[in-house]
């Protein structure tokens, strides 16, 4: 009995070593617990510029749009004793304090009327009796960048409307509200602000972006739009438009020509930005398929050729952010400037070495299409950083030419020959 004990007792001992060893190859093959993963980068918002920027690239991930200072600077803090211009021009204040200044739009009075992109209220700019006043005129609206003004009537473009002040210079004593006359219209925030122009043939245009930096929009994106004054009867006078925010009509073809801003982050250096011109109704310039005429987007490109597309008649620079532009139809300026395009580039934020912040001109042939170019004004970009960016220009009766900065909230006015005061 005693021996019997042992001996079962021996096979179990036997038989638990054996297991152990069996059993120790498992163990030793169990992975170690997963380390916690890093906690996910913040989801961007829609349409956020930064959508689209380069993971892991150290040079990438310091590019970000550049915020501008927080208050209008004053007066006497502008930047104008280091802008240049050709020989024979002159720069001075012609307003200032008017927060994120933006489009102009002049009145058959002479009142200068300003836009914002940031703000919520439309001003007035009025010179009498030697004096400068600046008169919100409406206000409670939310990016009324957009203006246009015809036979005494002011259009307001904000971003998802578009609105009319009738009779507005006999009303600038007060906080007028506008008449909403067009509200078919995205709400979209990225590219949402809006440009809007009335033609030659007394229509309002008004361009709607893409909801993005690079995106493969709807019918009701990447285009420039054509409605009666009251509203009605859209047309989609051209496709493929990424984000025009500034356009003109050639005072001898009466063709639109258009600023267009290519697309980020697919280097710094290309695709550059556009000038283009309408020749036909529902013309189609490429985006988001095709940029700067021969740039085939590696997203959206595939099968697609840019043959199938206009081309602009001009390319305007990297990243260079042209807005605003005018063709000079004054007598003020030299002879070679009579109808040339001025047109303003707000200046790059996605590259490392910034590009534009200037007036650039350009010149035509008699057939419409550029003959060259020259930049007209700098100063604004020192050291590779802004201390002012121009947004819009216009023409004032006398010839001169008036120059928003959204940078530092004012309006310039540049003329030609000896220095004189601006007429109404």
């Amino acid at each position: 009995m005693i021996q019997s004990a042992t001996a079962r007792r021996g096979m179990l001992l036997a038989g638990t070593i054996a297991g152990l060893f069996l059993a120790a190859p498992v163990f030793a093959q169990t992975p170690p617990a997963p380390a916690a993963a890093p906690a996910a980068a913040p989801a961007l918002p829609p349409g956020s510029p930064l959508i689209g920027r380069p993971d892991g690239n150290e040079a990438a991930s310091k590019l970000a749009p550049v915020a501008g200072p927080p208050l209008p600077a004053a007066a006497d803090k502008l930047p104008t004793a280091q802008l240049k211009l050709p020989p024979g021009f002159n720069i001075e204040v012609y307003s200032s304090g008017i927060a994120n200044a933006r489009s102009l739009r002049i009145g058959e009075k002479g009142t200068v009327f300003v836009g914002t992109r940031l703000g919520n209220k439309v001003t007035a700019i009025v010179k009498k009796d030697g004096k400068t006043e600046n008169k919100v005129i409406a206000e409670g609206l939310y990016r009324p960048n957009g203006l246009a003004i015809h036979n005494g009537t002011l259009y307001i473009a904000e971003l998802s409307q578009i609105s009319k002040i009738e009779n507005v210079e006999a009303n600038l004593d007060k906080v007028n509200k506008p008449t909403v006359i067009y509200t078919d219209l995205p709400k979209d925030e990225a590219h949402g602000w809006k440009f809007i122009g009335i033609g030659p043939d007394n229509k309002l245009y008004v361009p709607v972006g893409q909801p993005g930096n690079n995106v493969l929009h709807d019918k009701d994106h990447g285009q420039i739009r054509r409605i009666d004054l009251d509203g009605k009867n859209r047309v989609d006078v051209a496709l493929g438009v990424r984000n025009t925010v500034g356009f003109d009509w050639n005072p001898v073809n009466k063709q639109l020509y258009f600023s267009d801003n290519g697309r980020d982050w697919a280097s710094e250096d290309v695709p550059e930005d556009e000038l283009n011109r309408i020749t036909k109704t529902g013309e189609d310039f490429g985006a988001p398929y095709c940029y700067q005429g021969n740039f085939t987007d590696p997203e959206f490109g595939w099968g697609r050729k840019c043959s199938e597309f206009t081309a602009p008649i001009a390319l305007t620079g990297p990243h260079s952010a042209g807005l605003g532009l005018r063709f000079n139809t004054g007598s003020m300026f030299p002879a070679k400037y009579k109808n040339a395009i001025f047109l303003a580039r707000h200046g790059s934020w996605n590259r490392t070495n910034k590009f534009g912040g200037d007036i650039i001109v350009y010149f035509l042939n008699k057939d419409g299409t550029v003959k060259s170019s020259e930049v007209f004004l700098t100063g604004f970009l020192v050291d590779n950083k802004y201390v002012g960016r121009p947004v819009d220009v216009e023409f004032m009766k006398d010839g001169s030419m008036l120059l928003s900065d959204d940078w530092n909230g004012a309006v310039y006015r540049i003329s030609y020959g000896k220095a004189r005061t601006a007429s109404r």
